[in-house]
């Protein structure tokens, strides 16, 4: 990266890595020569996007289903649950639009209630959460920490006041996935959704989509050749058949052999890996912790510590964030993002203290 560029903006989408670059390039090289391309080399990549993202979620490479987006795999989702009329969806206010626009159609769809949890003021959507739920609850749609401020939820604690009255969960983890450590079998979601393109540090257009293994034999979002059982065998696919692939593949997204985008995925993953999503933690929730400590001396607050994902932070200011300032730290060469209430500043390993002081100079300035 350059080194007058101070990019705090992981949240709003990661910086390529360049082995990741590398890996996309040489795909894309490849497709510039499609007689390279054997039909045996449509498998190798997705399935090891499939062991690299189970590892990271402790989940089996069987329970992991490639898809192109958050709000496909959500759709999965919730073309697989059910909501009876009466019943109520739990989703938090201001939660990304892809994790509420799904359960309002599957709402139309049954006569269920979408039940919007407001922002508490203590900032503790746990507590807000587990007040609301009870027989009527169907199921909960969340995240792991609100995309406008990392504010956390503990989703140990809400799955299983919502399995206690047998409500379903899905959990779109974009804004954590990688950088927040988490195990699908502590929590035990239905679902859980995760875009490559963020915390992943991979690429756009691609995502992972857990599927817990009672929906194994559910219905996809569409119906594609590759997903169906024999499908490595190219001459014979004029055999339909009716099975499918085993595990969560049958979710799969058509063309998920992407020969660009998978191999920056997996190059990414591969390093997110090595460096262990427990340590890149440690070290981002030190970072925000400094630089939320400094923003209290100007008058700027945050999310509690003990309420907040270490990794993301959320700066908000006493009469909002100041009109203009997103616009003026970039020009520059600064980058934050602002979203609902609160100033993102999100950085990630490749920052540094320079980074830092950089940002603190101009936003004082322009304070």
């Amino acid at each position: 990266m350059p080194d007058d560029v101070a990019w705090l903006n992981c949240a709003y989408m990661s910086p390529l890595m360049k082995a990741a670059l590398a890996a996309g390039e040489a795909g894309m090289r490849g497709k510039a020569r499609p007689w390279t391309i054997a039909p045996a080399d449509f498998f190798p990549g997705p399935e090891e996007a499939r062991r690299l993202f189970a590892r990271i979620v402790n989940a089996a490479a069987d329970e992991i289903a490639i898809v192109p987006s958050a709000s496909y795999g959500l759709a999965v989702a919730a073309r697989n649950l059910t909501a009876p009329m009466g019943a109520r969806i739990l989703l938090l206010a201001e939660q990304f639009p892809s994790n509420v626009y799904a359960w309002q159609e599957l709402a139309r769809r049954t006569g269920a209630a979408i039940d919007t949890v407001a922002r508490p003021a203590d900032d503790d959507w746990t507590t807000a959460i587990l007040d609301r739920i009870d027989d009527d609850v169907a199921l909960a749609a969340l995240p792991h920490c609100h995309w406008t401020d990392g504010a956390l939820v503990d989703l140990e604690r809400v799955a299983s006041a919502l399995r206690q009255v047998g409500a379903a969960l899905a959990l779109d983890i974009t804004q954590s996935g990688g950088a927040l450590p988490i195990d699908v079998r502590r929590i035990r979601p239905d679902f859980l959704v995760c875009a490559s393109y963020k915390w992943l540090l991979g690429p756009y257009s691609l995502g992972f989509l857990y599927v817990d293994p009672k929906y194994h034999r559910g219905r996809p979002l569409e119906y594609n050749w590759i997903a169906r059982a024999g499908s490595e065998d190219f001459a014979g696919l004029v055999n339909y058949r009716d099975d499918y692939q085993p595990g969560a593949r049958r979710f799969d997204v058509g063309e998920l052999s992407n020969f660009t985008l998978v191999p920056q995925a997996n190059a990414a993953m591969r390093q997110i890996l090595d460096w262990g999503v427990e340590a890149i933690y440690a070290t981002l929730s030190e970072r925000n912790e400094a630089i939320a400590a400094r923003a209290a001396t100007l008058g700027i607050g945050s999310v509690a510590q003990q309420l907040r994902a270490g990794h993301y932070l959320g700066l908000k200011f006493a009469d909002g964030v100041p009109r203009g300032l997103g616009q003026r730290l970039a020009a520059e060469n600064i980058h934050v993002s602002v979203r609902g209430t609160a100033m993102r500043v999100t950085p990630h390993l490749y920052n540094t203290d320079t980074d830092i002081d950089r940002f603190f100079a101009v936003l004082e300035r322009n304070l």
